[in-house]
């Protein structure tokens, strides 16, 4: 991980060099010294890290140093860029007065007090270096570990591609699908599989859920978790129920409510992650016992748990797979073709051995040989570093081997991660754009730093440090979590390094004198927390902050004190009222890059008085909250790359696109109410990299049509309006119409459409289609989009008739009706041959053929 830092204070180091040159006058001497000196040092990390690792404690040491001093380094600049800006605003008016004369005086103070920190800092980095002769640290010319091998990206639209590559758990999954069907057992059943973390709990649970759901009017998987919250479980419940639930009542009333709904239900629940028997206590009274074969099905470590939930019951054990099916496992996550395996002689056995049949230890080390030459002396080199004792298996160590064989590059990406709460759903393209803002992502003239972020995270799910929950249309991962054993490993090795601290404090990590430098807070003592976090944090995720606390001074205005921050995101905000909250001292973060607001529904954010001076923001995720008045000043920020807004029915006030602004860096703008009628087409903004637009409310449809004209790399996009007419419904306007991929539609036409394919983006694979009349849609004609695979239709007008499938859709994977009172579905024989997952009403009869039954996941709308 010191690796890591000391090459992101050199690329930056050199940066400051370049275009700052001027401004750091005498001192950018003293910069480019200590970037010398990193870079010549960078070659004997490797051997320190490896001496480190094997217990050589003053190795260890010097490691820390180094970070230290790099961190050091990198605070002191921007330390002195935030002192330029205050100093800035205070001599605002001589500076108007005295021009140059002025701004050299605004600097000096600043300037001072940087070169006198050099000097430190000089002194500490000669010391590290004396010290490295002495500890007998060496030069190592071999390759970095893990970047000998260029990893493939092995992409796939199938969704669960984290579940494939099963080997060993057949007998257990036909032995847990009698449990749940058997006919006999009429009583609510309450079932338990135990096992240790890593054995293939979860995976069995989703293998059988796959199979059973079909039996079943209701189903759902509940992640669970150490520090579970019950409302939150019922709450999820409800909502598949009916998303007209409210979220502001107790637990009493969803208990009573849930009850209420799943009495007349055979319903399938299943808990997965269940750490204590209180969690059953609690819940068991909103799951009513009808006698219709009801099944909750729990996944733990713990007997006691299985034992506590119904004695008479005996839990189901998980075992560690035998050595054939080990080795098995292995060679399918590592892939070495015939060829290779015959050359690997016994290597594959006495590998798989050491994981002693636990399976996540298996697909970890599968990764890391799937990264190596597939050849008898790169195998070999794995086996040999795996120098622990032979008797008893230390799974943490084939995870640390993990981690410790990544490339230097991907270690912060990983270690990141350990800010989400345990059993977290992350967002590819959220933590993507956190990575982006701490600098994580080198820079590279043929691919933009989003896309090499996505390759990233592919490199993650490669390596089976992450688990894939579902993919985007394209292939890219879209959601992903993280094995809690992943997660404590990433924590530990997080927490070591001081890169993140976790409140509430992990147990166990002498917390005592550190200094981290990101911080995640997953607890409702916000006050409190808030209070322990250091001021030079460069990311801040606020999580669950629950019902009756308040937004407002002791929390926001501590804001303020993080001069250094870089990311900030709040998620999962919950109070009692609507609250109305003006973010203070916002103008004082500039170096923030990302703030975002997740699931926020209850705010109400003041942001014209703060957004506008955050002239380094990148990102503005404003999807969770309601905003007042519209942030004008935002548009003058030329480093913006993505805007998020999603207006909700009651919110009055919108995101405007102001006119005649040069827009050359923005990537996502959603969604955006389109300029003023009055603005003239001449004076449009300029949105020449565009990739994804969302325009809402619109209603100059010459203006819109206008600017669609000029968006060369949209592959995205979505409109909203009234009286639509036929060229944007259909938007052959655009230039590069042929590459357009994901398409909404949402409104009213200004005449009677008639839907045909041709008219269609060629390689569409995403269509959203709401409020249109029913009779306008056709089936057949959309059947007829060839690399369609998630169709989305909404109807709220009363359509009591019957919708037939009889062809097409050769690769569809989602369909999504939300059409109010549609009688039937009929699927014919031969369509639809990928479909996985189907949403409609539940007064909707649904015919198709078995071999979609057995596999099509069904939820329906409310």
């Amino acid at each position: 991980m010191t690796e890591s830092v000391v090459k992101f204070v050199v690329e930056k180091l050199g940066n400051l060099i370049v275009k700052e040159a001027q401004l750091l006058g005498g001192v950018g001497d003293q910069v480019k010294w200590a970037q010398t000196e990193l870079m010549n040092i960078q070659c004997y990390l490797r051997d320190a890290d490896s001496k480190g690792r094997k217990g050589d404690a003053r190795a260890k040491n010097w490691l820390n140093q180094l970070r230290d001093v790099a961190y050091r380094i990198e605070i002191s600049i921007d330390t002195f860029f935030v002192e330029l800006e205050d100093n800035r605003k205070k001599y605002a008016s001589i500076l108007d007065k005295l021009k140059f004369a002025g701004r050299k005086y605004m600097k000096v103070p600043a300037l001072r007090k940087l070169a006198k920190e050099f000097d430190s800092i000089r002194k500490d980095l000669e010391g590290i270096c004396k010290s490295r002769i002495d500890y007998g640290i060496e030069h190592l010319h071999d390759t970095v570990r893990g970047e000998a091998v260029i990893l493939p990206i092995r992409r796939t639209t199938n969704q669960d591609v984290d579940e494939t590559d099963v080997v060993g758990l057949d007998t257990d999954k036909n032995n847990i699908l009698e449990l749940l069907l058997n006919p006999k057992a009429h009583r609510r059943a309450i079932i338990t599989i135990v096992g240790p973390g890593g054995v293939g709990k979860t995976t069995l649970a989703q293998m059988v859920y796959k199979r059973t759901k079909a039996h079943f009017d209701f189903d759902i998987i509940l992640p669970v978790s150490q520090h579970f919250s019950l409302i939150d479980l019922l709450r999820r419940m409800l909502n598949k129920l009916d998303s007209s639930i409210p979220s502001n009542k107790d637990v009493d009333y969803y208990v009573v409510k849930l009850k209420s709904l799943l009495s007349s239900m055979r319903y399938l629940i299943i808990l997965d992650d269940v750490w204590g028997g209180d969690l059953w206590i609690q819940l068991k009274e909103a799951l009513p016992d009808n006698n219709n074969k009801s099944r909750v099905l729990m996944i733990s470590r713990f007997i006691d748990v299985a034992k506590s939930a119904d004695p008479k019951m005996t839990p189901y054990s998980l075992n560690f797979l035998n050595d054939n099916d080990s080795r098995n496992l292995l060679l399918k996550k590592a892939q070495p073709d015939e060829e290779s395996l015959s050359n690997l002689n016994d290597l594959p056995d006495a590998l798989s051995k050491r994981c002693k049949g636990l399976p996540l230890a298996l697909i970890v080390l599968g990764g890391i040989l799937s990264t190596k030459e597939q050849t008898y002396h790169a195998w070999k080199r794995v086996l040999d570093t795996m120098d622990w004792h032979e008797e008893g298996l230390d799974c943490m160590k084939v995870l640390a081997m993990s981690y410790e064989d990544m490339p230097y590059y991907l270690k912060p990406c990983f270690l990141y991660l350990a800010l989400f709460p345990e059993a977290y759903k992350i967002s590819a393209n959220h933590v993507i754009k956190m990575w982006i803002a701490e600098g994580f992502i080198p820079q590279h003239w043929r691919k933009t730093v989003e896309e090499i972020a996505e390759d990233f995270v592919e490199q993650l799910f490669q390596r089976c440090m992450i688990q894939v929950s579902n993919r985007s249309p394209d292939g890219l991962i879209k959601c992903f979590r993280v094995h809690d054993l992943l997660r404590d490993l990433a924590i530990h090795e997080a927490e070591e390094e001081n890169f993140v601290e976790i409140f509430p404090k992990s147990q166990g990590i002498n917390h005592s004198h550190r200094v981290s430098y990101r911080a995640s807070i997953h607890s409702d003592s916000l006050t409190q927390h808030m209070q322990d976090v250091g001021i030079k944090i460069r990311s801040l995720l606020l999580f669950k902050i629950k019902k009756g606390s308040t937004l407002d001074g002791s929390y926001l205005s501590r804001f303020y004190e993080f001069r250094l921050l870089r990311v900030l995101e709040i998620v999962g905000v919950s109070v009692h009222v609507r609250s109305q909250i003006q973010l203070r001292g916002f103008d004082r973060l500039s170096h923030l890059k990302y703030l975002g607001f997740k699931n926020c529904h209850d705010l109400i954010i003041n942001l014209t008085c703060s957004v506008g001076y955050l002239k380094n923001l990148e990102t503005l995720d404003l999807r969770g909250i309601e905003i007042i008045d519209s942030p004008t000043d935002l548009w003058t920020n030329g480093t913006l790359r993505h805007v998020l807004y999603k207006p909700r029915w009651w919110d009055s006030n919108e995101l405007y696109l102001p006119a005649w602004h040069d827009f050359r860096n923005l990537q996502t703008i959603k969604w955006v109410s389109d300029s003023d009628v009055r603005t003239p087409t001449n004076q449009l903004p300029i949105l020449n990299s565009i990739r994804k637009l969302g325009l809402s409310n619109c209603t100059n449809w010459g203006s819109v049509s206008h600017r669609l004209e000029s968006l060369p790399s949209l592959i995205s996009l979505g409109i909203k309006g009234t009286n639509i007419p036929m060229e944007i419904a259909y938007p052959r306007v655009l230039p590069n119409y042929q590459n357009l991929q994901t398409l909404h539609l949402e409104g009213t036409w200004s005449e009677n459409i008639t839907i045909e394919a041709c008219l269609f983006p060629p390689h569409l694979v995403k269509l959203t289609l709401v409020g249109l009349k029913l009779e306008q849609v056709s089936m057949e004609e959309l059947g007829k989009l060839m690399s369609l695979t998630k169709l989305r239709v909404e109807d709220d007008m009363n359509f009591r008739g019957r919708m037939t499938c009889s062809t097409g859709f050769p690769v569809l994977q989602t369909l999504l009706l939300n059409i109010n009172y549609l009688k039937g579905l009929n699927i014919e024989k031969g369509v639809m041959p990928k479909l996985t997952y189907l949403t409609t009403s539940y007064h909707t009869k649904l015919e198709m053929p078995p071999e979609l039954k057995r596999i099509v996941t069904v939820d329906y709308y409310h």
